[in-house]
């Protein structure tokens, strides 16, 4: 009798459980949104890849972002690599491999885009590249983008996606947040627009920089927002901190975002910011 109900219990237990319990099941089917633990499938996130339930943006790659955000886009400076200043070990190993897995040259994508007859400047981090840290390659490219929408007189849209500064660069990559810093500032100097979008994650030196010196600055429904991760802030403060401490929307009432724009809003709210700020058709 005993045995029976073992093996029953265990039968039942099996019947219950949902396959779709991990972030991601097998064959990619369903994905679990981790602000809202809501179950979607791929069908239901569309191309945004966007939480059906609370709007979360899942990390997406630059490329991803570019199929529904523009209607056109030329890539710069795709040819520059680093030349690992530290010689850290391992690193050029999970450079390369970063580089086959998304076919970039470091966790920036940079060039000209438009979307309908507005043209600008963009800028898009790539989470799936080193977390989207930032190194000398991902300044240098922001920079030049940066410098050449000053001298052509373009706006610029940067969207943020990054753990930090990348230590495997070490203060080479700290340099990166002045340099991209500086040329944002001279682009603001010569009366130019400059829109940055928030997404999750933005964090570490990218925070403290760029990523909150641009003329209007947006984000994505319950993206982290924040230097210090969590975990280093309760082991420094010895407190919890609330759960929603770094998120967009506490961000916001803070004052240190301007809006929160959904991803299938991102397109016509980009143009109309551009437009208001003076941006015209080339052609």
């Amino acid at each position: 009798m005993k045995l029976y109900e073992k093996a029953n219990t265990l039968s039942d237990h099996r019947v219950k459980v949902d396959p779709r319990a991990d972030d991601r099941v097998p064959d990619g089917l369903y994905r679990r949104c981790p602000i809202c633990q809501a179950v979607s499938s791929a069908q239901q996130l569309s191309v945004y890849q966007a939480c059906p339930a609370c709007g979360f943006g899942l990390r997406i790659s630059a490329k991803d972002r570019l199929k529904w955000l523009v209607d056109d886009f030329a890539a710069y400076d795709t040819d520059l690599t680093s030349s690992d200043p530290l010689a850290f070990p391992g690193y050029s190993e999970k450079l390369a491999a970063a580089q086959e897995r998304t076919g970039l040259n470091d966790s920036v994508l940079t060039g000209q885009a438009r979307i309908d007859q507005t043209r600008f400047h963009l800028a898009i981090m790539d989470p799936t590249f080193i977390m989207g840290s930032l190194g000398t390659i991902t300044g240098e490219k922001l920079t030049r983008l940066i410098e050449d929408a000053t001298a052509t007189r373009q706006p610029v849209v940067i969207y943020t996606a990054s753990g930090g500064a990348r230590m495997q660069e070490g203060i080479h990559s700290l340099m990166q947040m002045q340099k991209v810093a500086t040329a944002l500032a001279k682009h603001h100097a010569a009366g130019l627009l400059s829109v940055v979008v928030l997404t999750d994650p933005t964090t570490g030196g990218v925070t403290a920089s760029f990523a909150m010196e641009a003329d209007i600055t947006l984000a994505e429904p319950h993206a982290l927002v924040g230097f210090a991760g969590r975990r280093v802030i309760e082991q420094t403060t010895h407190e919890q901190i609330a759960h929603d401490l770094q998120q967009a929307e506490n961000v916001l009432r803070h004052g240190f975002i301007d809006q929160i724009v959904p991803r299938d809003q991102q397109r016509a709210t980009l143009v109309k910011l551009l437009e208001i700020g003076g941006c015209a058709d080339d052609e």
